[in-house]
């Protein structure tokens, strides 16, 4: 345990670190998030790149501890690190000139492909009906699976970094998750250890950059920031819950995300049903809701906050269930999910219509 707390720590105090750095590379190179339309909850133009200092805080402190000999390095941390680094890369470009949603489309594949090399994959599915370790290999399908879940998880943090700090602590309270939830299957394989490691890094990482990031924030992390974030947790998803043979076990990091990834699907359907193009913001999110109904930005996020802290405790939970149990409680866990929103969603929806009255009156 000593070792994972230093890890936290170390990722933790070179994020706080380094993020003034990156505040300065975006001043320097125009990477300025200047508020154009009413979408926008901030009033004044703020910098962006934070994620470029969660990124290098997470991987000085990786490889630095590799050196050392307390976490074991393989081909598969150098392809975590190139396709990071892909992903990094692009956001980068994006904060300063933004690109177009099908080069970032493409950027992302080609990062899910990286790991594919790298041997991380998703190779077998787990049957939910049937108990015990009933496996089907995906064969040839392994490879648009793994791509497809690695570009879906990716995308659903950065549609939900819309208020100060939110995108950040979901990040470090997902990843802090997926840590308990790997340390129940360490029987399983020692890699789930590597996991583990990773997992508490990326947090702490997360949580250094967190005092420049909560409202009111000094610093945005970008897209640079929050899809790493979101790539980073879809490869420990790949790499440590979904290597197991548990029944279900794909579903505990959907558990975990379970926020983001009913915000995304909700979006999806709402642009959908509006004949809007996908990758087409509004104002329609969970957060934005929360504000419609009036609480404060920061009232928000730490609701939001331990909703994923709840999520992340029945993940744990779920992760020592039988296949029969785990549906049961699943299904419950979907249908309360689904509640919520659904009640935030036409709460907020009335409240506005009420306002628009009062306007036109």
């Amino acid at each position: 345990m000593n070792l994972y707390i230093s890890a936290f720590l170390t990722a933790s105090i070179l994020s706080f670190v380094l993020t003034p750095l990156a505040k300065k590379l975006a001043h320097k190179i125009g990477a300025i998030d200047v508020p154009k339309d009413d979408r926008r909850v901030h009033k004044t133009p703020i910098p962006r790149l934070g994620g470029l200092a969660i990124y290098l805080a997470t991987f000085i402190t990786i490889f630095v501890f590799g050196l050392m000999g307390e976490v074991t390095m393989d081909s598969s941390i150098v392809a975590i690190f190139i396709g990071a680094s892909i992903i990094v890369a692009m956001g980068m470009v994006d904060d300063t000139k933004p690109l177009s949603a099908k080069v970032k489309l493409l950027g992302q594949i080609i990062a899910a492909l990286v790991l594919v090399k790298g041997g991380i994959r998703i190779e077998v599915f787990s049957n939910p009906f049937i108990e015990g370790y009933n496996v089907t290999s995906l064969g040839v399908f392994s490879i648009p699976v793994t791509v497809i879940w690695i570009v879906g998880i990716t995308n659903t943090l950065n549609l939900i970094d819309g208020l100060d700090g939110l995108a950040a602590g979901v990040g470090a309270i997902a990843s802090l998750s997926l840590f308990f939830v790997a340390a129940n299957f360490v029987n399983i394989s020692p890699f789930y250890y590597v996991v583990m490691f990773i997992a508490v890094v990326l947090s702490g990482a997360a949580v250094g950059f967190l005092p420049y990031n909560f409202n009111p924030a000094k610093i945005f992390m970008g897209d640079t920031g929050s899809l790493f974030l979101g790539y980073m947790f879809a490869v420990l998803s790949v790499r440590g819950v979904m290597k197991g043979v548990t029944t279900l076990s794909f579903v505990l990091p959907i558990v975990i995300l379970g926020l983001p990834i009913f915000d995304t699907a909700f979006a999806i359907v709402r642009r959908s049903l509006k004949g809007q193009p996908i990758m087409q913001a509004d104002k329609g999110h969970v957060h934005h809701r929360f504000l419609r109904l009036g609480y404060t930005q920061k009232q928000t996020v730490l609701t939001m906050y331990l909703i994923c802290v709840a999520l992340g405790m029945i993940a744990f939970l779920l992760s020592n269930m039988t296949s029969i149990n785990y549906l049961k409680h699943l299904g419950y866990i979907g249908s309360i999910v689904f509640l919520l929103i659904a009640q935030i969603s036409v709460s907020a929806g009335k409240k506005k219509k009420a306002l628009q009255g009062e306007k036109d009156k």
